[in-house]
Protein backbone atom coordinates (compact mmCIF):
# COMPACT_ATOMS: atom_id res chain seq x y z
CA UNK A 1 0.00 0.00 0.00
CA UNK A 2 2.69 2.62 1.13
CA UNK A 3 4.17 1.50 -2.62
CA UNK A 4 0.96 2.62 -4.31
CA UNK A 5 0.45 5.90 -2.33
CA UNK A 6 3.83 7.00 -3.34
CA UNK A 7 3.93 6.32 -7.04
CA UNK A 8 0.42 8.35 -6.41
CA UNK A 9 1.53 11.38 -4.89
CA UNK A 10 5.62 11.17 -4.46
CA UNK A 11 6.42 11.04 -7.74
CA UNK A 12 4.22 13.89 -8.64
CA UNK A 13 5.46 15.93 -6.09
CA UNK A 14 9.38 15.12 -6.72
CA UNK A 15 8.57 16.56 -10.16
CA UNK A 16 6.79 19.40 -9.35
CA UNK A 17 9.77 20.11 -6.85
CA UNK A 18 12.37 19.44 -9.66
CA UNK A 19 10.35 22.07 -12.11
CA UNK A 20 10.33 24.58 -9.47
CA UNK A 21 13.94 24.12 -8.61
CA UNK A 22 15.11 24.55 -12.82
CA UNK A 23 12.73 27.30 -12.97
CA UNK A 24 14.04 29.30 -9.99
CA UNK A 25 17.89 28.91 -11.32
CA UNK A 26 17.38 32.18 -13.91
CA UNK A 27 20.28 34.68 -12.35
CA UNK A 28 19.23 38.09 -10.89
CA UNK A 29 20.79 41.50 -11.28
CA UNK A 30 20.65 44.56 -9.11
CA UNK A 31 18.53 47.54 -9.82
CA UNK A 32 20.25 50.95 -9.58
CA UNK A 33 18.60 54.11 -8.57
CA UNK A 34 18.91 56.44 -10.92
CA UNK A 35 21.14 59.04 -9.54
CA UNK A 36 22.93 61.35 -10.63
CA UNK A 37 26.03 59.41 -11.48
CA UNK A 38 23.64 56.96 -13.25
CA UNK A 39 22.27 59.83 -15.51
CA UNK A 40 25.48 60.91 -16.14
CA UNK A 41 27.25 57.62 -17.44
CA UNK A 42 24.00 56.59 -19.30
CA UNK A 43 22.07 53.48 -18.90
CA UNK A 44 23.95 51.50 -21.67
CA UNK A 45 27.63 52.60 -19.24
CA UNK A 46 25.77 51.43 -16.05
CA UNK A 47 24.70 48.10 -17.43
CA UNK A 48 28.04 47.59 -18.59
CA UNK A 49 29.87 48.59 -14.62
CA UNK A 50 26.90 45.96 -13.35
CA UNK A 51 28.25 43.37 -15.30
CA UNK A 52 31.79 43.98 -14.57
CA UNK A 53 30.67 43.57 -11.13
CA UNK A 54 28.64 40.12 -11.20
CA UNK A 55 31.68 39.24 -13.26
CA UNK A 56 34.19 40.56 -10.50
CA UNK A 57 32.17 38.88 -7.31
CA UNK A 58 32.01 35.67 -8.85
CA UNK A 59 36.12 35.50 -10.08
CA UNK A 60 36.80 36.23 -6.23
CA UNK A 61 35.11 33.33 -5.38
CA UNK A 62 31.68 34.66 -3.19
CA UNK A 63 29.45 31.85 -3.41
CA UNK A 64 26.57 32.69 -6.41
CA UNK A 65 23.90 30.60 -4.74
CA UNK A 66 23.75 29.21 -1.28
CA UNK A 67 23.42 25.39 -3.45
CA UNK A 68 24.03 23.83 0.38
CA UNK A 69 20.66 24.88 1.43
CA UNK A 70 18.51 22.98 -0.93
CA UNK A 71 19.99 19.79 0.61
CA UNK A 72 19.94 21.37 4.17
CA UNK A 73 15.88 22.53 3.63
CA UNK A 74 15.37 19.02 1.98
CA UNK A 75 17.05 16.92 4.87
CA UNK A 76 15.71 19.32 7.82
CA UNK A 77 12.27 18.73 5.76
CA UNK A 78 12.69 15.35 5.92
CA UNK A 79 13.51 14.07 9.62
CA UNK A 80 10.49 16.74 11.03
CA UNK A 81 8.19 15.71 8.52
CA UNK A 82 9.31 12.07 9.74
CA UNK A 83 9.21 12.37 13.25
CA UNK A 84 6.25 14.07 13.66
CA UNK A 85 4.26 11.57 11.93
CA UNK A 86 5.52 8.71 13.26
CA UNK A 87 4.94 10.48 17.07
CA UNK A 88 1.80 10.75 15.54
CA UNK A 89 1.34 7.03 14.30
CA UNK A 90 2.53 5.58 17.51
CA UNK A 91 -0.29 8.17 19.63
CA UNK A 92 -3.12 7.40 17.03
CA UNK A 93 -2.15 3.38 16.25
CA UNK A 94 -0.23 2.27 18.50
CA UNK A 95 3.54 0.72 16.82
CA UNK A 96 1.20 -1.20 14.43
CA UNK A 97 1.37 2.14 11.99
CA UNK A 98 4.37 4.24 13.00
CA UNK A 99 6.84 3.17 10.50
CA UNK A 100 4.46 3.75 7.45
CA UNK A 101 3.42 6.91 8.93
CA UNK A 102 7.25 8.07 9.58
CA UNK A 103 7.66 7.49 6.20
CA UNK A 104 5.06 9.09 4.93
CA UNK A 105 6.07 11.81 6.76
CA UNK A 106 9.48 11.74 6.18
CA UNK A 107 9.16 11.97 1.89
CA UNK A 108 6.81 14.83 2.04
CA UNK A 109 8.99 17.05 4.98
CA UNK A 110 11.46 16.13 2.90
CA UNK A 111 9.44 17.13 -0.47
CA UNK A 112 8.14 20.39 0.93
CA UNK A 113 12.11 20.89 2.01
CA UNK A 114 13.39 20.42 -1.26
CA UNK A 115 10.25 22.83 -2.80
CA UNK A 116 11.41 25.59 -0.15
CA UNK A 117 15.10 25.44 -0.71
CA UNK A 118 14.19 25.86 -4.83
CA UNK A 119 12.58 29.09 -3.90
CA UNK A 120 15.05 29.92 -2.57
CA UNK A 121 17.62 28.79 -4.47
CA UNK A 122 16.99 31.38 -7.30
CA UNK A 123 18.37 34.41 -5.16
CA UNK A 124 21.98 35.16 -5.04
CA UNK A 125 23.69 34.43 -1.67
CA UNK A 126 23.89 37.35 0.44
CA UNK A 127 27.62 37.36 0.05
CA UNK A 128 27.52 37.55 -3.50
CA UNK A 129 24.75 40.74 -3.56
CA UNK A 130 26.97 42.60 -0.61
CA UNK A 131 30.54 42.35 -2.93
CA UNK A 132 28.30 43.40 -6.00
CA UNK A 133 26.41 46.32 -3.87
CA UNK A 134 30.08 47.25 -2.77
CA UNK A 135 31.41 47.04 -6.17
CA UNK A 136 28.47 49.03 -7.73
CA UNK A 137 28.60 51.57 -4.57
CA UNK A 138 32.41 52.37 -5.14
CA UNK A 139 31.62 53.05 -9.12
CA UNK A 140 29.12 55.81 -7.64
CA UNK A 141 25.77 53.72 -8.06
CA UNK A 142 22.71 53.35 -5.37
CA UNK A 143 21.30 50.06 -5.52
CA UNK A 144 18.15 49.63 -4.07
CA UNK A 145 17.20 46.00 -4.77
CA UNK A 146 17.71 42.74 -6.82
CA UNK A 147 15.37 41.24 -9.43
Amino acid sequence: MMTSNFKRFGVPILVLSLLVLVGCAGGRRPVLYPNAHFHSVGEARAHADVDRCLRSAKDFGAPVYGGTDVARDTATGGVIGGAAAGAWGLVRDGEKDAGNRALAGAAAGGAAGLVRGALRAGKPSQTFRGFVNRCLSERGYGVIGWQ
